[in-house]
């Protein structure tokens, strides 16, 4: 039987998982847990084979950063990042720890275990991308990989001479690509920007 460890702050998504996996021949629970900062521990205890990990746990703890910890010291457990949020850079940084697989609750979790039955045998599976979410008069997919790094630099308090530098651009490169956005989304200023992308949790930098 697979191992499986549940890192999931809500009772719902929790309760449905376990139930899906009490019913399969395939899995059983190992553990399930609300906060991603008790993961690491709880596969030292024992023999996990697959993690079904939460973006946004208990305590604020982000399950991306558990899951790079987890990578690096046994990357042979199987990791699958779970979320509700649309926040574009999700995916990017599961891939880039090492995660396995990845999953939007929105899809119920039949389909989780069908993830499940993927990764096990090997397979890295992801969506193609993330839901579209309408921000102003746009939608997210009209947006460039540039520009949803200028707003998520803007959504942590960044002036435009920080955000050249952390991007490695020119100021007028960062004037030029916000004033593209807003022509975009119709906002007239960045502070109305920010509100509603972070309102709709399309982007969320402390995760």
């Amino acid at each position: 039987m697979i191992q499986v460890l549940v890192v999931e702050d809500s009772r719902i998504t929790r309760d449905a998982i376990e139930n899906q996996i009490a019913k399969s021949e395939k899995y059983i629970l190992y553990a399930s847990i609300e906060n991603a900062a008790n993961a690491e521990i709880a596969c030292l205890r024992g023999c996990v084979d697959l993690i079904l990990m939460d973006v946004c746990t208990a305590d604020e703890e982000s399950g991306l950063k558990a899951a790079a910890k987890i990578k690096q010291y046994n990357p042979k457990i199987k990791i699958i990042i779970m979320t509700s949020m649309p926040e574009h850079s999700f995916i990017q940084k599961a891939k880039a720890c090492g995660c396995n697989g990845f999953w939007y609750k929105e899809y119920g979790s039949t389909a989780l275990m069908e993830v499940c039955d993927r990764v096990m045998n090997g397979e890295y599976v992801y969506p193609e991308d993330t839901p579209m979410i309408r921000i102003g008069y746009s939608n997210s997919a009209e947006f460039t990989s540039r520009e949803f790094d200028i707003i998520r630099e803007l959504a942590q308090g960044r002036k435009y001479e920080e955000i050249a530098a952390d991007l490695d651009i020119t100021p007028n490169t960062v004037k030029y690509h916000i004033k593209n956005i807003l022509q975009k989304t119709g906002y007239q200023n960045t502070l109305q920007l920010v509100a509603e992308v972070v309102e709709k949790r399309l982007i969320l930098p402390k995760y």
